[in-house]
């Protein structure tokens, strides 16, 4: 156990370093400037750090902004950035970093839902806020019982990716009503996010009057599929949908196609990466995704965004989280200022950021931003992506309801 505790620790320092910069432009004047930190929590390294990393980069571009605007008059901003490797556990020990660090004054992160239930009762302790760009499941803000009755379990924690309560909804009228398909084998991974989007697909596919071919789990780290190929075949399934991250969907749609399962795989935003078509390679032709959010590339809002983004030389997929990342550290930045005047932080500031947090309102990169009482974003926009000619097409945009 202390070799572990030393090793997250080495681990978490070593990319803190790496992920901070002061990009504000003026050395002479930032000596004199309050130096804040906002945190950001996501895998860098292993499972799903594609995604993560772009989470760092769009809050690391949304801090250079804010510095070179002069945004909060009598600061400077920085980023601290922790690994958590999609290990719940690690997220914890990464929010107890952030806690301890008085100069850290708003979190963004984590990328996995499953992750996030280790690390809320953390910093709500500590009246610390977190937003997440990318956490879909519904419990995290309307509690356990969310389906029957709503109660906002952290007022610490918003987010600004709307939920599966929605997205798998959405996905299943599109597979239904618009596929036309009738009969689906179901594959989760057991975390958090992944079985929570499946089991909600599910019930709208089946209420809307499709069938359930089958159903089945997978670990995450699992390469080999064979078995649960065959199970899909005999299934006659024309649709599989999973509910998981690119990493172990990008290996399983090659195996289903090499098996002769010629029909498309449908997942959710834990899908939607650039790596998951690149190792997928032809394999992943016609295979598609929900997304929180309208294509980051169509706005015009995000113009200059995507433009820093490619000339920073910043890794990750920013196309995924990276619009709303950003967003999210402007609301925190924002409360900051609304705090924190000429530099001088006042006792209890980090509440009195939550506060200013909740009544967040402005017209974002990526959309309007702003949070209901549970801490939801207020944006319901909805997007299916398709891979067409190698790339994640938008078939569709909109909202949906129930």
């Amino acid at each position: 156990m202390v070799i572990l505790t030393a090793v997250l620790t080495t681990g978490a320092l070593t990319l803190t370093a790496c992920g901070s910069r002061d990009d504000s432009g003026d050395s002479k004047d930032s000596g004199k400037k309050t130096e804040i930190i906002i945190g950001v929590d996501a895998p860098l390294t292993g499972q799903n750090s594609a995604t993560g990393l772009g989470i760092q980069g769009g809050v690391q571009i949304a801090v250079d902004d804010a510095n070179k605007n002069n945004t909060v008059p009598g600061v400077t901003f920085k980023v601290k950035a922790l690994d958590d490797k999609a290990i719940p556990a690690s997220g914890q020990a990464n929010a107890t970093q952030f806690v301890q660090d008085e100069k850290v004054l708003g979190v963004v992160g984590p990328l996995n839902s499953g992750v996030a239930t280790q690390m809320q009762q953390v910093f709500a302790t500590a009246n610390l806020v977190e937003i997440s760009p990318s956490n879909t499941a519904p419990e995290l803000t309307q509690g356990k019982n969310w389906q029957t009755s709503k109660s906002r379990p952290f007022k610490t924690y918003f987010r600004t990716a709307t939920t599966d309560a929605l997205q798998g909804g959405f996905a299943a009228d599109y597979a239904y009503n618009t596929l036309k398909k009738r009969k689906v084998y179901v594959v989760d991974d057991k975390q958090t996010y992944g079985a929570g989007l499946a089991k909600l697909f599910k019930a709208g596919f089946t209420k809307a009057g499709g069938k359930l071919a089958g159903e089945d789990h997978v670990n995450t780290g699992d390469t080999d599929f064979n078995a649960l190929v065959t199970k899909i075949k005999n299934s006659k399934a024309d649709l599989v949908y999973y509910g998981g991250q690119y990493d172990e969907s990008e290996k399983l749609t090659k195996q289903l196609k090499d098996g002769g399962v010629k029909v498309p795989l449908f997942g959710g935003d834990g899908m939607f990466s650039d790596t998951y078509i690149q190792t997928a390679g032809d394999a992943s032709k016609g295979d598609l995704v929900t997304s929180v959010g309208q294509p980051v590339d169509s706005l015009p809002s995000a113009a200059d965004f995507i433009k820093k983004y490619k000339a920073s030389g910043l890794k990750g997929d920013y196309g995924t989280y990276g619009g709303y990342s950003y967003d999210a550290a402007t609301a925190i930045i924002k409360a900051i200022g609304a705090v924190v005047k000429d530099g001088k932080i006042p006792d209890g500031a980090r509440a009195k950021i939550v506060d200013e947090v909740q009544k967040t309102k402005f017209d974002g990169i990526a959309g309007p931003v702003s949070f209901d009482e549970y801490g939801d974003t207020t944006n319901k926009q909805l997007t299916v992506y398709q891979v067409v000619d190698g790339k994640w097409k938008a078939v569709k945009s909109g909202t949906f309801s129930g």
